[in-house]
């Protein structure tokens, strides 16, 4: 599931389980390293189509959601260096600054709220000795978790408000499939899967259907879709540059 995508340990934030449990600010994004796309919200569109190339990704347009485009080869993030750093001044998604923790659905039966909060074991920011403590001595979340916890109910909100959005653009049968095809060397790379809006059915939409789209913002979050699509190029640009720093490496270490 995207939900957990690089949570290795992910367990419910439990107040006596980790009541002692402290947080310190690990300075990379090693665990992002390896994903080649990430779920994205429709609020985050216009900032991300700067950097980001913004398409549907599904088997269908029935199950297709927004994504953000990291890379072009498996389990490899094109923003993220070998030291974990992400690319200077580019847009970070909210999955995945949401990291270490994340909102899940409860089981289904299980009293209390639909979500609860939380948070993967295995990251290496967490101890009991170094960092900020997620609980004071009497129980209550500190401010650092309390800001932590808003961010999981916001982006949560951009997710439900996303999925209306995407009804949308099924109910009116915007999205066709796309197929990204980049040649270099010889090689190929091809990768399937993918939609986008197709904008001579958006120029046919109705006048109500048109109203309402404005009223809503749905236009904008459309058309910084549309425009973040010149980014697929500078994707490809960034795998060249890597390959030919492999090539360097590959050189080098076949001469000592």
């Amino acid at each position: 599931m995207a939900e957990v995508l690089f949570y290795e340990r992910p367990v419910p934030l439990n107040r006596t389980a980790h009541k002692d449990l402290r947080i310190k600010p690990i300075p990379n994004l090693k665990f992002a390293s390896t994903v080649h796309s990430v779920p994205l919200t429709g609020v985050e569109f216009p900032a991300a189509a700067r950097d980001l190339p913004i398409l549907f990704g599904g088997l269908t347009p029935e199950d297709a959601g927004p994504m953000a485009l990291l890379g072009l080869r498996e389990n490899e993030n094109l923003f993220v260096n070998e030291a974990g750093q992400w690319e200077a001044n580019t847009y970070i998604p909210a999955f995945v600054r949401r990291y270490p923790f994340v909102l899940a659905e409860k089981p289904v039966g299980q009293e209390g709220d639909d979500f609860t909060v939380f948070l993967d074991e295995a990251y290496e920011g967490f101890g009991l000795t170094e960092g900020d403590r997620l609980f004071k001595e009497d129980g209550a979340e500190t401010e650092l978790l309390a800001n932590a916890v808003k961010f999981l109910g916001e982006f949560q909100q951009h997710v439900a408000r996303t999925q209306w959005f995407m009804q949308q653009l099924r109910k009116h049968n915007l999205l066709e499939p796309r197929n990204i095809r980049l040649e270099k060397d010889g090689k190929s790379i091809n990768l399937n899967g993918l939609f986008v809006v197709n904008e001579d059915k958006l120029r046919q939409l109705d006048e109500k259907t048109t109203h309402e789209f404005l009223r809503e913002g749905v236009f904008g979050w459309i058309y910084a879709h549309l425009l973040s699509l010149s980014n697929i190029d500078r994707i490809g640009q960034r795998l060249g540059q890597r390959e030919q720093v492999e090539v360097v490496e590959a050189a080098s270490a076949t001469k000592n």
